[in-house]
Parts: C-alpha cells; structure tokens; sequence
C-alpha cells in the first residue's frame, strides 16, 4: 500500500504585466461568465492543501478569492522565476506545484501525475510535457530549491530553462491531456474559446 500524498501549495502565477492582452491583468479577464483565474482556482484547488496567488497588480481584487496573494520580491515584472520564489518561501508545504492564471482548462490530475513523477525519480522538481513541449510553468517543485532559486535570481539571470537545467528535473508525460495546457494570451485567444 502506498503511502499517502503530503500536503502540496498550490502557486497561481498571476504576475504578469499581459502585454500580448493588451497589458490587461489576464487572471481577472472575463471567460465563460467569470474571472479566468477562477477557472484556474476551481481546477487547481482540489488537488491541494493551499492555493497561494502570485499577483503584482490588483492585489485587493485577487484577494477577493479567498486565497493569499502574494507580490513578487524582484521587482519589474521578472518572469515567472520570481513567483516561483515567492511560492517557495511563503508556503506552507514542502512541495509547491505552479500553474498559471491564463490556463482554464488545466489538468484535473495535474498535480499527482507531477508528484507520482517527482516520487519516482527523486528529482527536485517535476515538469509537464506534451509531445515534445515541456510546459515549464506547470511544475511541482520541492521546498529546498529555494536557496538556489534565490542565487540564480541575485545573479541577474531569469531564464526558466537556465535554472531547470542545473535542477535534477523529470519530465510527466500528458500527451493523453495536450490541450488542458492551452493558455491565452491574447484577446483573440479568448475570443476563440469562449
């Protein structure tokens, strides 16, 4: 019999300035009658012990949800690297899974296929792939990478790919799942979809 799952943080990366939206704050954009973020919150939410909103804007607005919000440290819209620490060091888990606010139709098994991954590779950090995409802000990642998460952002650097690849990183297979990763970034994106 398998042990059972520890506790896992959910980060929602709403960080983002959405220039390819029209620099509108994409998480709070209306999608089949609600914020999109909601959508990314009612699918991620089950999967978790605690969801955490990484927001940079509108703070009081995502706040509205229920769910801490927290503002990126590094300032000047970084990237996601600088949600991911914001994740790390204010979770209350030892494992933080991240997805973002423009992806509302996430896997609903997301988070154990990452951890049966992360569990069976003793790697640090688990991240999803389709077909040959890694989709590199859907990952479950463990509390220790913090510090050099911290290190590889104090040195200026911010591309996601550098880090991963001095991280032991595996790699979940969603093949079976390819468009729950489908995001939107742009107000013709959403047009599409809706």
């Amino acid at each position: 019999m398998s042990s059972p799952r520890p506790p896992i943080t959910a980060l929602i990366l709403a960080g983002g300035r959405g220039t390819r939206m029209g620099t509108v704050d994409k998480g709070l954009q209306p999608f089949r009658g609600k914020p999109m973020v909601a959508h990314v919150i009612e699918r991620i939410a089950p999967q978790v012990s605690e969801v955490i909103i990484n927001a940079n804007q509108n703070l009081d607005a995502y706040a509205a949800f229920g769910h801490r919000v927290i503002a990126d440290e590094v300032t000047g819209f970084v990237g996601p690297l600088a949600g991911f620490e914001r994740g790390l060091t204010h979770a209350a888990s030892e494992l933080v899974v991240t997805a973002p606010c423009d992806s509302p139709f996430l896997p609903a098994d997301l988070v154990e296929r990452l951890y049966a991954q992360l569990k069976r590779h003793d790697a640090e950090v688990a991240v999803a792939k389709t077909g040959d995409q890694a989709q590199p802000v859907f990952c479950l990642m463990k509390k220790p990478v913090l510090d050099s998460l911290r290190d590889f952002l104090r040195s200026g650097q911010r591309k996601i790919d550098l880090w991963y690849a001095a991280r032991r990183v595996v790699e979940a297979p969603f093949d079976d799942e390819a468009d729950a990763f489908r995001n939107i970034n742009t107000l013709e994106d959403k047009s599409a979809l809706e």
